[in-house]
């Protein structure tokens, strides 16, 4: 569990848990901080992956159905003993994506709300066209592409960091080309509500695919800044409040 899971500050009588997937090549330093943002009744779980912070000795995953099946088996206790929601951003939304669609099929559980940041909706033509882009194989230029994700992206001076966030960044962009969604003609995914999130200078994305994928209402939400928006303080305290008033108003 705290190989997975940084969680700064536990709350044991927390009514929902809000577990945080970080972005491509990013680790829990600014999420799992959340914990210590949020009242009494959310604890904050952030997903560390293997290759890097605590887990830097381990193979990055090697594709998604392998990252979905760690996750859940890990968390699969957690989740069942109290609600949760989801939040991804960017490409850390597609694995929470992944997963709360493998907990619904396999195991009849769903996020009282799903938070979606800079990242379009899995069923749109966009995502497929984001999948089918080629990853250049030499770190400056990697670097230099980092926009095919979404937005800027400013670097340490540090030369040994930044080899290691490029590192990272290639192999969660490879793990990402490996997960695939196929809506066809399938019932609705989800009933939950859905809060879509982007900064008003990335790039626009293709979110309204949501309203196919969910039962549930479906909001969206433009905060000024670029793809990393949500590490400005004053965005940071929006996105605490909003989240907080939709899993009070989520009837738990």
């Amino acid at each position: 569990m705290e190989k997975l899971v940084a969680c700064v500050q536990k709350k044991p009588n927390a009514l929902c848990r809000l577990i945080c997937f970080p972005w491509a090549g990013g680790g829990t330093s600014q999420l799992a901080q959340w914990g210590r943002l949020f009242n009494d009744s959310i604890e904050v779980f952030c997903i560390r992956l293997p290759g890097r912070e605590t887990r830097l000795g381990e193979p990055f995953p090697k594709d998604m159905t392998s990252l979905v099946n760690e996750i859940t088996s890990v968390l699969l206790k957690e989740l069942k003993e109290k609600p949760f929601a989801f939040f991804g951003h960017s490409l850390g939304m597609y694995t929470s994506f992944a997963v709360a669609l493998h907990l619904k099929e396999k195991y009849g559980l769903e996020p009282v709300h799903l938070f979606i940041s800079a990242a379009h909706a899995p069923n749109s033509a966009a995502h497929l066209a984001l999948k089918s882009t080629p990853m250049p194989d030499r770190n400056n230029d990697l670097l230099a592409c980092v926009g095919m994700l979404g937005g800027n992206f400013e670097l340490p001076p540090n030369e040994d960091f930044r080899r290691n966030i490029a590192l990272a960044f290639r192999e969660d962009a490879k793990v990402f080309k490996t997960f695939s969604f196929e809506k066809a003609d399938m019932n609705s995914p989800f009933s939950c509500d859905v809060t879509c999130f982007r900064g008003s200078d990335d790039k626009v994305y293709d979110v309204q695919g949501w309203q196919e994928l969910t039962n549930g209402d479906v909001s969206f939400y433009e905060l000024p800044g670029d793809h990393f928006y949500l590490l400005k303080q004053s965005n940071e305290s929006f996105l605490i409040k909003h989240i907080t008033t939709c899993i009070e108003n989520a009837g738990l």
